[in-house]
């Protein structure tokens, strides 16, 4: 069995003597040491030596530690940084923790034995954080990223996108139909970011009174109107260093849009009545159900806003367009589902499957789990019935066909040859068991045929 790679240690300090030191200590641990003299070529390091924790000085000459913290940042993070700073510095030390994200500080002089019991906490968090990033890219390519799931093109395509842009610190705007798990993907991407330890905040601005909506935004103090009893922070301070999810943010006021706008530019905020701004340090989601061009072309979303959120599109696909996922999708939500009403439901019938995977979702994921949560209270136990599920999704089968046992059928006087096909592989799924390879190995024909005939059928339904 490989042994593991020793914890890689950049040290950082304008003081040779002091790096050298701590170098030679830190290396008789165990641990592989690299030096630099500043900020500056601490980055340059970094590039050929991907340190595990980075240890560092504050006060140093071209590039100091607030500015080396502050870029590694900008780029998505880097290492955990243990920060060292002389006596009577432990304010800022810990307003570095805070605003840098530095992972803790030391005190000059170093006791080594604090040093080494940091050094391999920061270590085990970096690592831990690494194996945690590498299960949900595995995952992604298993048909699952945090609470999202699919295994077609188009929604592996999403998860591309996802995995692409959470270490940055860009804008993301989130389109797609209602229902269709548009706050999933925002919650995916914090949680594959270097913020996935901060906040994530989000605001509905379609449920959100327009007279509430800056104070909700932004805060307010007291007394800035009738009502305002006592401070109150906004989403904006809530989320810092965190993610702030704006959902349907083309239903916000457009006064309240060209505020938004400001605070993107700046990143700092003015609570309502407030005096003095905030810095906030903040990752901004938007969503919307709107088609863009629409909205753009009413006025419903600023054509400026729009541009500054639309730094990166991930458009997300009604569930009819991704009807293979369908049996997936059961599968996680029955366990959701019975974790959450301590039921022990097991599967659908082929029926029951067979009438989700006919139904056109028009509220797409969030419609689909709303029918199996009725299905699983009444069913309790074992196996979804037909009878278990919402009367408007159970279409009587057509009557092209009468069946004389389970494996046979009879054509009717009168039927079409587009009705007798329907039915037979309607039948022969039925059969499998809804195992679309083995009927279209029966049917003798393809398995991109079959999906193509049970798409036909689900649009014809739907137009009925």
């Amino acid at each position: 069995m490989e042994a593991a790679a020793p914890t890689r240690v950049l040290i950082v300090d304008d003081e040779e003597h002091q790096r050298a030191g701590l170098a030679s200590m830190v290396a008789a641990w165990g641990f592989s040491a690299e030096t630099a003299a500043d900020g500056q070529e601490a980055l340059e390091k970094l590039g050929t030596f991907p340190a595990d924790v980075l240890l560092t000085d504050l006060m140093m000459p071209r590039m100091d530690g607030f500015e080396l913290l502050r870029r590694l940042a900008a780029q998505g993070g880097g290492p955990p940084a243990i920060v060292v700073t002389a006596f009577g510095n432990i304010e800022t030390a810990i307003a570095t923790i805070h605003d840098l994200g530095a992972f803790w500080f030391l005190e000059k002089p170093i006791q080594p034995r604090a040093l080494r019991v940091l050094l391999e906490r920061a270590a085990s968090q970096h690592k831990l954080a690494e194996e945690t990033e590498r299960l949900q890219r595995q995952l992604s390519y298993q048909g699952v990223l945090g609470d999202l799931v699919g295994r077609t093109a188009v929604m592996q395509q999403v998860f591309s996108l996802i995995r692409q842009v959470a270490p940055s610190k860009a804008a993301v705007l989130v389109t797609g139909e209602s229902g269709t798990g548009k706050e999933l993907v925002a919650r995916a991407v914090h949680g594959l970011s270097p913020r996935r330890d901060g906040p994530f905040v989000a605001i509905n601005c379609a449920a959100m009174p327009e007279t509430l909506m800056e104070s909700e935004l932004f805060g307010h103090e007291k007394g800035a109107f009738t009502g305002a009893l006592e401070r109150r922070a906004g989403c904006f301070e809530l989320a810092q260093n965190g993610t702030l999810l704006l959902d349907e943010i083309g239903e916000m006021p457009a006064a309240t849009q060209a505020k938004l706008l400001r605070v993107l530019e700046d990143s700092r905020v003015r609570r309502l009545g407030g005096k003095t701004e905030t810095v906030v340090d903040v990752r901004v989601i938007a969503s919307t159900n709107k088609v863009l061009d629409e909205a753009l072309k009413k006025g419903e979303i600023r054509e400026d806003l729009y541009y500054r959120l639309n730094v990166f599109h991930i458009p997300l696909p009604p569930l009819r367009e991704r009807m293979e996922d369908l049996p997936a999708l059961v599968d996680v939500l029955l366990r959701d589902l019975n974790k959450k009403h301590g039921t022990k439901v097991t599967d659908l019938a082929a029926e029951a499957l067979g009438q989700l995977e006919r139904h056109r979702w028009p509220g797409n994921v969030r419609e689909l789990r709303n029918a199996l949560e009725r299905a699983v209270i009444l069913a309790g136990q074992g196996t979804i019935a037909l009878d278990h599920l919402p009367s408007n999704l159970v279409r009587p089968a057509p009557r092209a066909v009468e069946t004389e046992d389970a494996s046979s059928v009879r054509l009717r006087v009168g039927a079409t040859i587009d009705q007798a096909e329907r039915v037979l592989i309607l039948r022969t799924l039925q059969h499998t068991n809804n195992n679309k390879t083995r009927a279209a190995e029966i049917l003798g024909i393809s398995l991109k045929t079959l999906h193509n005939k049970l798409k036909e059928y689900g649009a014809a339904e739907a137009e009925t």
